[in-house]
């Protein structure tokens, strides 16, 4: 609502509109925060969303029409403990605490909003306990833990990389810089067609005012060893070899990036499988820090190889190095989503199936919506694979979360399709069901009961099954499944979607 481009004026009308009890009944006003802990640096966004009932539609969901920050925090370095193998979760919480004071605002007043660790911040051995911390303690929160391929689908939304694909109807690599690793994402269309990650960034090293190593992360320290330099904690690094690792790494991004032939040294940086398609596209974005540095935002050096890094990838960019044209990033060291959240109920159909009663109530389910093809004839192989892939997309192991799978289903409900429905997706699904795990299902359409019922009795599914119709979602929804409401034998489902910002 807020992109048309007529003026308006919220004073007075607005506040008669906001007492109108219709006007409350299609509204929904919430408070959310974000936390984004990352290899390098730290931040917390505090908004209030405005969400509205699309009634013209006949629809039952809320979308957001209006975001408004409440308070954005000082980028602050993400703060470890003295050997750095733990994130320092008392610091952490400290950080967040004086932003909520900040912002004059406690957990009480937040109804929703994210926590997400991204980067190196993944791999410390307390990242996943400090997610579940400040979800218990510091508000209601979708609790994420990034991985590599995540972090990517988050940085290329949050750049803009994604809409400019849309935009411009062409194909674009967003190359996402932070301080531990580079996220890849190629879209094409508004449509992310692939993601990958490598162990290049611009805090894997830090020097003090005497230029004495006080950070050396492995990546950094075989990144130096590409250009002849075995470094230690504490040794000495002159501007000039810090300058020649800059320049190493920007070559080492540009060439993964663009899909170049690499030599054997540089496989292992590998974090994901390469991305394929990085040479063949039309624009490029950069975001994450050293982003700031590569489109001139950010002078400032805080000694590490950001600065250096960033001011590397521009020389060669402008030597003619890129593979497409360089295009400006909506956000960069921000790209990452920080948990803006929105909020939106919708009531399932009330052909459902559930074949237990403990499957509800159920909070926080991720949603995957695997872009399965249901509208012709279904290739059980092709859609076992697919449903594979998209766990793997999302950094999940399949049968070791539980999750929302969503469909789209297309043609007639013939016996045929609705049987080869089912084989794709128990044979993309074999840990879940050799595990014997509850199965979520929710269709656009009412196909719940009908393929509840024939997975359990004609393909004698031994583990429980709860399928839902007549509700949307996509992927980076969560949503948490309410109690059956009687009479009417339907089911509220509250919808907490990652919303970025363009």
């Amino acid at each position: 609502m807020h992109d048309i481009g007529d003026e308006h004026d919220h004073d007075g009308a607005l506040e008669e509109e906001e007492d109108h009890p219709l006007w409350k009944l299609d509204t929904i006003t919430l408070t959310s925060v974000g936390i984004d802990v990352g290899t390098a640096t730290s931040q917390i966004l505090f908004s209030r969303l405005v969400l509205r009932r699309l009634g013209r539609e006949l629809s039952s969901r809320f979308v957001v029409t209006d975001r408004e920050t409440l308070y954005l925090s000082p980028i602050r370095f993400t703060p470890y403990t003295a050997n750095r193998e733990r994130i320092d979760d008392e610091a952490l919480g400290r950080l967040v605490d004086e932003a909520y004071d900040a912002a004059g605002l406690t957990p009480d007043d937040v109804n929703t909003g994210a926590i997400i660790l991204t980067g190196e911040a993944i791999r410390r051995d307390n990242a996943r306990a400090i997610a579940d911390l400040f979800a218990d303690q510091r508000g209601a929160f979708v609790c994420a833990t990034a991985g590599h391929n995540f972090e990517a689908l988050l940085a290329a939304h949050g750049s803009g990389a994604v809409a400019f694909s849309a935009e411009q109807n062409c194909r674009v690599l967003n190359i996402d810089i932070g301080g531990g690793t580079t996220k890849l994402a190629l879209a094409e269309g508004g449509r992310v067609l692939g993601t990958g990650a490598f162990h290049v960034g611009g805090r894997l090293l830090a020097t003090g005012g005497d230029g004495a190593i006080t950070v050396l992360e492995p990546g950094g320290k075989t990144l130096a060893s590409h250009v002849g330099l075995d470094w230690n904690a504490g040794d000495r690094a002159n501007a000039g070899d810090i300058e020649r690792l800059a320049d190493h790494m920007a070559q080492v991004v540009l060439t993964l990036a663009g899909g170049r032939e690499s030599g054997s040294e540089l496989k292992p940086l590998w974090l994901t499988p390469p991305l394929d398609g990085g040479r063949d596209c039309d624009a490029v974005v950069f975001s994450g820090g050293v982003g700031e540095y590569v489109y001139g935002n950010e002078g400032e050096s805080y000694g590490d190889l950001g600065a250096p890094l960033g001011r590397a990838l521009r020389r060669r960019i402008d030597d003619g190095e890129l593979r497409g044209s360089l295009v400006s990033a909506r956000e960069c060291i921000r790209a990452t989503v920080m948990g803006a959240a929105q909020h939106t109920v919708q009531v399932s159909g009330n052909t459902i199936y559930r074949s237990g009663d403990g499957l509800l109530p159920r909070k926080n389910l991720q949603v995957l919506r695997p872009p399965v093809d249901l509208d012709g004839d279904i290739d059980s192989d092709d859609m076992a694979r697919t449903i594979r892939g998209h766990f793997q997309t999302f950094d999940l192991e399949e049968g070791d979360a539980e999750v929302a799978l969503v469909f789209a289903w297309e043609g007639p409900p013939a016996a045929i399709r609705i049987g080869a429905f089912c084989r794709g997706l128990l044979e993309g699904l074999p840990r879940t069901v050799a595990r014997e795990q509850p199965i979520y299902l929710v269709f656009d359409h009412d196909m719940a009961g009908l393929v509840g019922t024939i997975l359990k009795q004609d393909f004698g599914l031994a583990g429980d099954v709860l399928a839902l119709d007549g509700i949307t979602l996509r992927d980076f929804d969560f949503i948490d499944l309410g109690r059956v409401l009687e009479p009417s034998g339907t089911v509220p489902v509250t919808i907490k979607s990652l919303v970025f910002r363009f």
